[in-house]
């Protein structure tokens, strides 16, 4: 099957294109675009993947559903385009950011830049239907974003995997901790925030780590 998606990643994901579970998911990801109102757009369902090509992944962070608001999701975890309001848990990153490092909070949630940099947005699930959250859960999505997570944790060494929140840790749990930096605390949105989210120091912490392997650090 020929997928759009970035070369390296297409060479790297290559298997998962044949499997029965990718056509599966194909056809009824097709279908719902038909259909339904979908987010992200179309072209923009393997976004992760085309910003932040397999062989400049430095840093991993795990979502779970896109934004299902009109003209939030544009395929790159917790980012929102230009000119949308702040959603709670991304409001919740900066000021974290904020008070982790002293980076001023952004003019925009747009996270692409983070991408460009070597951080791989990745959601478990890369499409939902307008207005339904988890709508496309359990249909295959998190089948082939496990491949993805695999794909580096088992083949690269000091990358950065940020996991917020039970669903994320859980998705992460097999990647080695001795190879990898594993960053986990609860989820940024509100419900949990001050549990530790909050004083985390998951952007500094990043940056000594990716300083220490002889990488550039990443200007969040």
């Amino acid at each position: 099957m020929d997928v759009k998606i970035e070369e390296s990643w297409k060479r790297v994901l290559a298997p998962e294109f044949e499997k029965d579970y990718f056509i599966k998911l194909t056809d009824f990801v097709r279908e719902e675009y038909r259909t339904n109102t979908v987010y992200p757009p179309g072209r923009l369902i393997f976004n992760a993947f085309n910003l932040c090509p397999y062989d400049k992944v430095k840093v991993v962070i795990i979502g779970q559903d896109p934004y299902h608001g009109p003209g939030q999701a544009h395929g790159l975890c917790f980012s929102v385009n230009d000119g949308i309001p702040f959603p709670p848990s991304l409001q919740n990153i900066f000021k974290e950011i904020h008070n982790d490092t002293g980076s001023p909070i952004p003019h925009s949630g747009n996270l692409t830049r983070w991408a460009q940099q070597g951080v791989l947005l990745l959601n478990a699930t890369l499409t939902v239907r307008a207005h339904q959250a988890g709508s496309h859960q359990r249909k295959g999505w998190e089948e082939f974003t496990d491949a993805a997570i695999r794909a580096l944790a088992d083949h690269k060494e000091h990358l950065v995997f940020i996991l917020w929140g039970a669903y994320a840790q859980k998705k992460g749990a097999f990647i080695d901790r001795e190879k990898h930096l594993v960053l986990t605390s609860v989820h940024p949105s509100p419900l949990s925030a001050f549990n530790g989210f909050f004083g985390n120091k998951h952007f500094s912490r990043t940056n000594e780590y990716l300083i220490r392997h002889g990488e550039t650090p990443i200007e969040w």
